[in-house]
């Protein structure tokens, strides 16, 4: 069985669990993987590895005979796991070293369970789509994807102008900080905490949602996954700021872009009792009486 082992700084004080994974897949017969740069900060964090392992650095170093491909950190990590996984179809298990963990949702008094039950197979498939952006010359031409949200948004401190077609129809002409156009899945992301809805991931959807909009009758967009989004941005400065997850690039305004729905979808490692649901209960209290 192959596996890849991805991540980026890690906190000392996740030091004790990050041993405890490495001690769990170890008792089995795998071929690890272990990217270069996070060997080699866990080697300067003191964690040594008593097992045989090889690194990779780049994408092309992953291929589709991968079995699992393992994200120690928050939700930033596993956003980045998707650049190297691509359209491989290889699930991608999140062990949640960061914060709130929507996405690196197993936590470190899971580990030991959880890597049993990963390499033994019983696991299910979450198949999440993404976005795809499009534009003359695309600077995000290594990843032009986006598995939670694409935002355009002002470059300076002047508000914005976006206008809005979708299939070619006229929508809005948004004025505002900038518009968020969300998955699903970043639905409990940056879209969230500008009054977006929370979108189940199975829904086909996409949620467009301005960022402090001037016009207060503007309110969020739920639309299906099949259409095609354009959008034109001007603004005093004459540029713009894209973001496609953690990828930014500014662009001058002149530059009309598209966005719509990613050719092929992200497989996430969805464990026994790790719904949705029971992920937005625990990571947003719902049902939880805070008078106590």
């Amino acid at each position: 069985m192959k596996v890849a082992v991805f991540g980026r700084r890690i906190d000392p004080s996740y030091k004790e669990g990050i041993e405890l994974f490495f001690r769990s897949i170890q008792k089995y017969d795998l071929d690890i993987f272990i990217h270069q740069h996070f060997a080699q900060h866990l080697n300067n964090l003191g964690i040594s590895f008593t097992f045989s392992y090889s690194t990779f650095n780049v994408a092309d170093d992953i291929s589709s005979d991968f079995n699992l491909f393992f994200s120690l950190g928050g939700d930033g990590t596993l956003l980045e796991s998707i650049r190297y996984v691509k359209d491989k179809k290889i699930p991608i298990a999140g062990i949640n070293t960061g914060r709130l963990g929507f996405l690196a949702n197993i936590a470190q008094e899971e580990i030991e369970n959880s890597i049993d039950l990963l390499i033994s197979g019983s696991y299910g498939i979450d198949n999440r789509t993404l976005l795809s952006f499009y534009c003359e010359n695309n600077p995000f031409f290594s990843f032009p994807f986006a598995l939670n949200e694409i935002t355009v948004q002002k470059h300076d401190t002047s508000l914005i102008t976006i206008e809005t077609t979708i299939d070619g129809e006229e929508v809005n002409r948004y004025w505002a900080d900038g518009l968020i156009l969300s998955t699903p899945t970043g639905s409990t992301a940056y879209s969230l905490s500008t009054g977006g809805p929370i979108v189940s991931p199975e829904v086909k959807a996409i949620i467009v949602s301005p960022i402090a909009s001037h016009n207060l009758s503007v309110r969020p967009l739920i639309i299906p996954n099949h259409r095609t989004i354009q959008l034109r941005a001007s603004s005093r400065s004459g540029k713009y700021l894209v973001t496609l997850d953690s990828q930014s690039k500014v662009f001058d305004c002149d530059i009309p872009i598209e966005i719509k729905l990613a050719p092929f979808e992200v497989a996430l490692a969805c464990l026994p009792n790790h719904s949705f649901f029971q992920t937005i209960r625990k990571k947003l209290m719902w049902g939880a009486d805070i008078r106590n």
